[in-house]
């Protein structure tokens, strides 16, 4: 339901999150060696994060990414809107033009409750709550 380019997203922030302050930050070549996501495909994404202020960055010899108390605030829906546009979690999966609860598709009964929760749950989870769940051992992230 969601890109590999949010997927990437998703984990270059949650590495952010665990492992950075605006006292450590760290480089798109470690994240990317961390996340193991392609630098140059990681740069692209980050900077796109650092656009729309939803992850943050210093250059120069002391710079690099990341978050601050804003940042992980930060909805997981917004992130997923800024990369695959928010279109990729509402369209019908056999990707129909005309699909919708008057014309459904043959799998809109059997997903449509699936990606109505999946999307409260993107709306309502946030970076710093999905940290909590990886410091309290409910979750993990490979470090």
């Amino acid at each position: 339901m969601i890109s590999n380019s949010s997927k990437y997203a998703l984990k270059a922030i949650l590495y952010l999150a665990v492992n950075t302050s605006e006292e450590e930050k760290l480089l798109a070549k470690n994240l990317s060696g961390l996340a193991n996501v392609p630098k140059a495909y990681l740069s692209k994404l980050l900077q796109k994060l650092v656009r729309h202020n939803l992850i943050s960055s210093v250059r120069g010899p002391h710079g690099g990414f990341y978050l601050t108390e804003e940042n992980r605030n930060v909805r997981l829906i917004e992130v997923i809107n800024l990369i695959d546009g928010i279109d990729r979690l509402t369209s019908c999966m056999l990707s129909l033009n005309k699909c919708d609860e008057k014309y459904p598709c043959p799998l809109h009964e059997s997903v449509g409750d699936m990606k109505t929760k999946f999307i409260e749950n993107l709306e309502k989870t946030s970076i710093q709550d999905l940290v909590e769940d990886i410091k309290t051992g409910k979750s993990f992230l490979p470090l």
